[in-house]
């Protein structure tokens, strides 16, 4: 199999789909036009035309790619063109709520439909789509934004971008070749909330900041104990259900018989392969990712990375920590209460709660950036005037609004690809310490830890024929 055939230009594409359909109307004739077009089309009374509508595919569509497909098909500024997933019955299912969103639209003869694929690259070879947003499991995140960018589409991936650090470097180095507007799926990194305490952090609020936290919780693995790595069990082979194209599914990965844990999860909100290293990346997966962006944002290093991971067994500290070259702290706990009962960083009285984010501890006080939880915590209560925060607990966020302008003004969108990159790869150094049970010294520059062969045979994998890259 290979990847669609680029059209020549694609990578660089300036020109607006507006100019490119004048172009287009001029070329055809005016015998080709309608005599009367609704005002819709054209943009009248607050509608966007159809020449500004961005086009979007969306890949994946589970239950976070089911809710991509919800906000992008209310959006007046996008048109949901392709959904695609090799479950048929999620892509049957997606189609119908865009085809049910665009009901306004078609009545005004504004509506080019939506396709509903199983295959990514024949959405990638589609007309009119301008932009990519991919939630497939992370097996497939870099190869298929890879593959994208080679399309001439703009990408919003979802996190973590890989899994390896070799992966998603590869990404970074495509996107950058091809010209393309990347966005992480790190949503919190465009919370107005959490980036003005990630900034007040960042500008010396806390004075120098003497620890961060976040939770590394151990990942349930289906017939064995809880760990803090992901694992591969040896689950037995069942039918795959009819509609789903499971060859497709396993992709780049490692060949795994079909069984219903990889695929359907009966615990609503958790998703369902994250525990298998060939498809997910455990913590990582589940909400180190957005933490790691949100924290290394704080401290100013979120296009590098820690120069030593240091394992627990050295006795240096009672979890996992990583240490940055400017000296800042990131300690790892499998729960907040370890922050108070043996690190004894806050007071008992404190109320921590939440995953996506983390707590910094500096001269003047602490402050958390967590969400899911509650509000943001912090003492003294002096830094929330400091801070110009209320109490009231809000955290919308305009992280497709951020990508789709920016696939306009060809800007850098909050969470690019090497924030992805950066944010994927703190997590996956964390996993190698755990998985070899000793202290690593890393090279964020060279991207390879010192001395360590073992270790580094661990930042790359090789895939499945015929997704080598």
């Amino acid at each position: 199999m290979t990847a669609p055939a680029r059209r020549p230009g694609d990578a660089l594409r300036t020109l607006t789909r507006r100019g490119f359909l004048g172009r287009a109307a001029t070329a055809s004739g005016a015998a080709a036009a309608p005599w009367i077009i609704p005002a819709s089309v054209l943009g009248a009374d607050g509608a966007v035309a159809a020449s500004e509508r961005i086009g979007v595919g969306v890949i994946g569509l589970g239950m976070m790619g089911s809710g991509h497909v919800r906000v992008l098909a209310g959006m007046p500024e996008v048109e949901v063109l392709a959904v695609c997933d090799v479950d048929r019955s999620r892509r049957d299912a997606a189609k119908a709520v865009v085809e049910e969103a665009g009901a306004a639209r078609r009545a005004a003869g504004a509506f080019r439909g939506c396709e509903a694929l199983n295959d990514y690259r024949d959405l990638l070879a589609r007309p009119g789509i301008d932009g990519v947003v991919i939630v497939t499991p992370d097996h497939w995140h870099s190869p298929m934004t890879m593959e994208a960018a080679r399309a001439g589409k703009d990408v919003y991936c979802e996190k973590p971008v890989s899994l390896t650090v070799a992966e998603s470097r590869g990404l970074v180095e495509t996107v950058r070749r091809y010209g393309r507007v990347f966005q992480t799926g790190t949503q919190y990194r465009s919370i107005p909330r959490i980036r003005r305490v990630c900034e007040f952090v960042r500008s010396g609020g806390l004075g120098r900041v003497k620890a961060a936290f976040t939770i590394w919780a151990k990942v349930h693995v289906p017939g064995g104990p809880p760990d803090f790595v992901t694992h591969d069990p040896a689950l037995p082979e069942e039918p795959v259900p009819d509609g789903l194209d499971w060859n497709l599914w396993v992709g780049p990965a490692g060949w795994r018989p079909y069984n219903a844990a990889y695929h359907r999860n009966p615990i609503p909100g958790v998703v369902p392969w994250v525990f298998c290293d060939a498809f997910g990346a455990g913590a990582v997966t589940g909400y180190h990712s957005h933490a790691a962006d949100v924290i290394q944002y704080a401290l100013g290093v979120e296009t590098g990375g820690p120069v030593e991971i240091v394992h627990p067994s050295t006795g240096e500290f009672p979890t996992l920590t990583c240490r940055y070259a400017n000296g800042s702290l990131l300690h790892h706990v499998e729960h907040w209460g370890l922050v108070k009962s043996v690190y004894k960083a806050v007071p008992e009285s404190a109320r921590l709660a939440g995953n996506f984010g983390g707590l910094f501890v500096g001269e003047r006080g602490w402050i958390t950036s967590m969400t899911g939880g509650g509000d943001i915590e912090a003492a003294p209560a002096s830094l929330f005037d400091e801070l110009r925060l209320d109490r009231v607990e809000s955290y919308a966020n305009n992280h497709h609004a951020n990508w789709l302008g920016c696939m306009r003004t060809r800007a850098r969108p909050s969470s690019h690809e090497e924030i992805g990159h950066r944010s994927a790869s703190l997590g996956h150094l964390v996993g190698i310490s755990y998985r070899l049970g000793r202290s690593l010294k890393w090279d964020p520059v060279r991207e390879t830890f010192t001395g360590d062969d073992a270790a580094n045979r661990l930042l790359s994998r090789a895939a499945r024929a015929p997704w080598r890259t």
